[in-house]
């Protein structure tokens, strides 16, 4: 997440990437499983979201957001014996809930069908070409073979945005510039209501640009200056509902110069949350043949 006062800065939030290709990505997990054709074969899915959010100064209408998300589908080794041995192996198919609140959705169109016509807004199946997929983990398989597990990606997806309401963590940012000191405040708030299951940010670090030859600087809660970087860096303990103030807060900082006034900044800051998803999008298997032994969720900046 960026903040920044200065109106001469509006750079775009990352274009969403328009292709959805098979990386050749592979997992070493437990030892492989051995599987019976009769068995439900396992299967795990990974939801990983993205949010990337700009705030302008402190107006709250300013708040640009962008939320994308990838939806990953992991088959343990022994599913591949399964399915090369057998010239018709069941079809593994899925619904995607809660897709009305998804502004673009793109499957794996080398793996994956879908019919357009579908009209429930707020569900998607989806079934894979069985062929296509044996090839894929047969491949997977051939140039790792001591993997146990191989995560194919699944699909891209796009989620509708409100705004800063939108934000696990709303920022608003003041920069004070005189010619010999600048002065910093950084007011954050906690956000459940962005979060389908609310849960903790952790792995929150601020890191803040300032220029003017800082010779001193004061902070609350303490902060690092690196002075090579000329930047100061805030990391904080998890924020959640249950944190002081309900997970609102202030980091202030101080920066005597020497060749100052300083000139405003972009600030940035990073969090992650595991076992949560703001798109609130999850996936139901159907038909037999397969269980699902996994479902993670996680989303960061």
């Amino acid at each position: 997440m960026w903040c920044k006062e200065d109106d001469g800065f509006l750079d775009k939030l990352p274009a969403f990437e328009k292709r959805c290709e098979t990386p050749a990505g592979t997992s070493r997990g437990p030892s492989p499983v051995t599987l019976a054709s009769q068995d439900a074969l396992p299967i795990a899915v990974a939801f990983t979201e993205t949010v990337n959010a700009y705030f302008k100064g402190a107006d709250p209408a300013k708040c640009i957001v962008k939320i994308t998300g990838d939806m990953t589908l992991s088959f343990p080794m022994g599913i591949i014996k399964v399915f090369t041995t057998n010239p018709t192996p069941a079809v593994l198919s899925f619904k995607l809930k809660n897709t009305s609140r998804l502004e673009q959705i793109l499957p794996n169109q080398q793996l994956l069908y879908s019919d357009p016509s579908q009209s429930d807004s707020n569900f998607k199946d989806f079934w894979f070409n069985m062929q296509a997929l044996t090839s894929y983990l047969r491949k997977a398989s051939e140039q790792n073979p001591s993997a146990s597990y191989f995560n194919v990606d699944i699909l891209k997806y796009q989620v509708l945005s409100d705004g800063i309401h939108s934000t696990p963590l709303n920022l608003a940012v003041y920069w004070k510039c005189a010619p010999s000191t600048t002065d910093l405040r950084l007011d954050y708030r906690y956000n459940p209501e962005s979060m389908d299951s609310p849960g903790p940010l952790t792995n929150i670090q601020v890191l803040v640009p300032v220029d003017g030859g800082v010779t001193n600087m004061q902070s609350l809660p303490n902060s690092i200056w690196n002075s090579e970087q000329n930047k100061c860096l805030w990391k904080l303990s998890d924020i959640s509902e249950k944190s002081e103030n309900e997970g609102a807060g202030s980091l202030r900082a101080k920066f005597e110069l020497s060749n100052g006034p300083s000139n405003p900044s972009t600030l940035v800051v990073q969090f992650m949350n595991e076992g949560s998803t703001l798109s609130g999008v999850d996936m139901d298997l159907q038909g037999t043949g397969y269980r699902l032994s996994l479902n993670k969720k996680r989303f960061a900046t």
